[in-house]
């Protein structure tokens, strides 16, 4: 287990990690996000710290959950590979009642008998010959049960790695009466689990617990055993065990939860209510989010912290090393952090008048808590035993055969990105792209719909339709007012600046029409005709009003004209007289 120092340097590592980001990454995320987006991410950086101290607390070295899983039961399978290689009147070792003639089987029945709670004759699984001081033969049941919840809590036994020939194996540079079966931790130093050869009284040669290891038994038991409370517990409660844990640490680890829960209770409570007496929008959404997810998370650290408070077997530390709370728990968090984050985004599009991108939003948030769910779904299988580069490669490959099958939607969703935050026209505007003009009715992840002029609907993809040159009318001040009057040959001066005057006058007058400039000029001799252009701004930015205007406005020059004397011409008109006059 790491040691205390460790774990609070690396608590400290994280701290300042996390203060860092606060100072240096406030104003940036201030301008971005607010203030909670500063908060937030500080408070990530805590949290990834908080898991990597629980991820640091089993160590590597110790099985997975698959492995324990996947482990099958040693006596049936010693049993079971005993009768495969050896023949059916000639059993592998020699004969013996408790099953010692290999390593394989004597390691089996030892755990078998254990098991079964019948600890003399596990007694006779051990080598009793070199004792320690203070202790006889009649403490074999006493020291087989002790070696038991020493083997459990430290030392994982691989039974299809323990030899089945009777000489044991002959390639682990060990002596040739000796077999390999682990090493477990003492007092600074290691001690090695040995299997021997050692004679059964009729000459005959069986296999045991080796007499240096059995001698060891004691000290191991006083540095890896249950301890003074764990022992009592155990000799007082019943003896059951459920998802590996007797009832003895069931109850502690009952207690520890709720000690937990009570430790956290109080602040996060204390800092929600004050959050709630805001009574704003933002501080109720965090104060849900300390007293829900957030407070879990700590309670889930503090457990795994101390549990080494219940004495863990091995296969409890492999089931602890899966992280299934810490990983459900700091999913949920982060997945309500993103909502956070996703709810404070869509209040400030909001207040800079951009609501319309608040669409956007949830699709996005949506993918992202997908994500999120299966990195959770990658880290737990990988902390339970499966090699998961393989699927990440598989996935890898997959995405890519999506992402080319689907490119082209991925592009309609860039464009609708694009029309929803760039915003060059938005639902409502009138606009002009290549030789149309309607009104945008829809914007949705795909397409864009128009209603033309004609009464008829456009839709268009969003890729197709951010790539165009978008004329949006709706964004308009005003509208331009330019026509060019083309008038007789015959038009005398005096009727030309009759019409410009009357035609400034009736500008200026209008209240649809801007003050400025407001002015109809001569221009010049044309090919044909006599050209005048007029120049002013009608005060609307809704297109349908401005074609109603312009018609008014239009109606009212060729009045002005015709009340001159002067006409309108053309070229055509214009030739016809040309060639009558000649």
């Amino acid at each position: 287990m790491q040691s205390l120092s460790t774990q609070n340097h690396r608590l400290q590592a994280w701290h300042i990690a996390g203060i860092y980001v606060w100072n240096n990454g406030k104003s940036e995320m201030k301008n971005q996000f607010g203030m909670a987006g500063a908060f937030g991410m500080m408070l990530l950086t805590l949290i990834l710290g908080s898991i990597s101290i629980v991820s640091a607390e089993i160590e590597n070295s110790e099985p997975t959950l698959k492995q324990v899983i996947e482990q099958p039961d040693e006596e049936k399978t010693a049993t079971e590979n005993d009768q495969k290689t050896t023949a059916p009147t000639k059993p592998r070792g020699p004969a013996d009642k408790l099953n010692r003639g290999v390593p394989r089987t004597a390691v089996a029945g030892f755990f078998s008998a254990v098991e079964n709670q019948d600890f003399a004759t596990a007694a006779e699984y051990l080598d009793l010959r070199n004792l320690p001081g203070g202790y006889g033969k009649e403490d074999g049941p006493k020291l087989a049960q002790q070696l038991k919840v020493v083997l459990d809590r430290t030392l994982w036994v691989e039974m299809e790695s323990l030899s089945t020939e009777p000489a044991g194996h002959k390639d682990d540079d060990l002596p040739s009466v000796q077999d390999y079966l682990g090493r477990i931790p003492l007092e600074g130093g290691q001690i090695d689990i040995l299997l021997q050869r050692v004679p059964r009284g009729d000459n005959v040669y069986i296999w045991k617990f080796s007499s240096s290891t059995v001698r060891h038994i004691p000290r191991l038991y006083n540095e890896h055993g249950f301890g003074e409370w764990g022992e009592k517990l155990y000799l007082s409660l019943p003896d059951y065990r459920f998802l590996t844990l007797q009832t003895w640490q069931w109850v502690i680890l009952l207690a520890l939860l709720m000690i937990a829960y009570m430790v956290t209770f109080i602040p996060t409570a204390c800092v929600g209510w004050l959050l709630r007496r805001k009574n704003k929008g933002h501080t109720q959404v965090w104060s849900r989010f300390i007293t829900g997810p957030l407070r879990w998370l700590i309670v889930a650290v503090i457990v795994y912290h101390w549990i080494d408070l219940i004495h863990p077997s091995v296969e409890t530390r492999a089931l602890l090393r899966a992280h299934t709370i810490i990983t459900i728990v700091g999913a949920w968090v982060t997945i309500s952090v993103i909502e956070i984050f996703k709810d404070s985004f869509a209040n400030k599009l909001r207040r800079n008048d951009r609501a319309h991108a608040v669409v956007l939003l949830k699709p996005a948030a949506t993918a992202v808590k997908i994500l999120i769910v299966i990195a959770a779904l990658l880290m737990w299988l990988d902390n339970i035993g499966y090699q998961v580069s393989t699927l990440i490669a598989g996935l890898g490959l997959g995405g890519i055969a999506v992402a080319l099958a689907a490119q082209k939607s991925i592009e309609n969703l860039i464009g609708a990105a694009v029309l929803y935050l760039a915003t060059p026209v938005r639902v409502g505007d009138s606009c002009r792209f290549d030789d149309k003009v309607g009104t945008v009715e829809e914007i949705g992840l795909r397409s864009t719909r128009v209603r033309t002029l004609d009464r008829t609907v456009i839709t268009i993809p969003n890729a197709d339709f951010a790539a165009k040159p978008l004329e949006n009318f709706a964004d308009r001040e005003k509208f331009r007012f330019n026509p060019a009057l083309h008038l007789h040959y015959g038009t005398k001066p005096e009727q030309l600046k009759q019409i410009m005057a009357e035609i400034e006058k009736f500008l200026n007058e209008h209240e649809k029409v801007d003050k400025e400039p407001n002015v109809a000029r001569f221009m010049g001799f044309g090919t044909y005709s006599l050209d005048i252009n007029v120049f002013a701004f009608i005060l609307t930015t809704d297109y349908q009003e401005y074609l109603g205007i312009a018609e008014e406005l239009n109606l009212r020059i060729l009045e002005i004209v015709n009340a001159a004397g002067a006409e309108l011409t053309n070229p055509a008109s214009a030739l016809f007289n040309t060639e009558a006059a000649s």
